[in-house]
């Protein structure tokens, strides 16, 4: 079963490419995503990684949670399913 996490605290000029790089340290990673601005196209400063497997996720948190990330202090914790708007 695949988890995602929620990456935040990015620096706005950080790619999919990048976090998908990053977390793959930790383990095997389906899909990464960086949030941008529909209008702008800016990063919202936040993303969301899919990890294969629950221990690779668990691992990703230990690893990334706090760490420093291009001069930021990631924030990374299991994602909650989106609210109805």
């Amino acid at each position: 079963m695949n988890l995602k996490l929620y990456v935040g605290n990015l620096d706005y000029s950080i790619v999919a490419d990048q976090l998908k790089d990053l977390f793959s340290q930790a383990g095997q990673v389906v899909d990464a995503v960086v949030i941008s601005d529909k209008f702008s196209g800016r990063s919202k400063g936040f993303g969301f990684v899919e990890m294969s497997d629950e221990a690779g996720a668990q691992k990703a948190i230990e690893m990334f949670n706090g760490s420093d990330f291009d001069g930021r202090k990631l924030v990374v914790n299991e994602a909650r399913p989106p609210r109805e708007r």
